[in-house]
C-alpha cells in the first residue's frame, strides 16, 4: 500500500515510518482494495504526557476512513488507529458482500 507520511513539529526517523508502514500493510488483508494512506503526526506543545497526535486518511473505493489518537508515544497511537481502522475496515466489507 502506499503511504503518504507527514510529520509537523518534528522530523520522524525511519524507524517510525517503517513501523507504520508495516502496521498498515496488515490492514491490505482485512480489506485488499485500499488505495492509499495520509498519515499526520503531530506533537502538541503542552504539558501534559500526551501530546503526540497520529491521523490516518485511509482512501478505499467509495469514501475515506479518517482516525485520530492522541497517545504519548507515536507508535501507541499507531497500534490504536490500525487496530481502529481494521474494525471499521471489517464493516465495511461485511456491508460491501451483503449488497451483492
Amino acid at each position: 500500500m502506499k503511504m503518504n507520511l507527514q510529520s509537523v513539529n518534528f522530523n520522524a526517523d525511519q524507524k517510525l515510518i517503517d513501523f507504520t508502514q508495516k502496521k498498515l500493510d496488515k490492514l491490505d488483508t482485512y480489506f485488499d482494495k485500499i488505495i492509499h494512506a495520509d498519515v499526520y503526526f503531530k506533537v502538541q506543545n503542552t504539558s501534559g504526557k500526551e501530546n503526540k497526535i497520529t491521523e490516518i486518511l485511509l482512501s478505499v473505493p467509495g469514501d475515506d476512513i479518517m482516525v485520530k489518537k492522541t497517545c504519548n508515544k507515536f507508535e501507541a497511537c499507531v497500534d490504536e488507529c490500525v487496530s481502529s481502522l481494521q474494525r471499521q475496515l471489517i464493516k465495511k466489507k461485511e456491508k460491501m458482500s451483503a449488497h451483492v
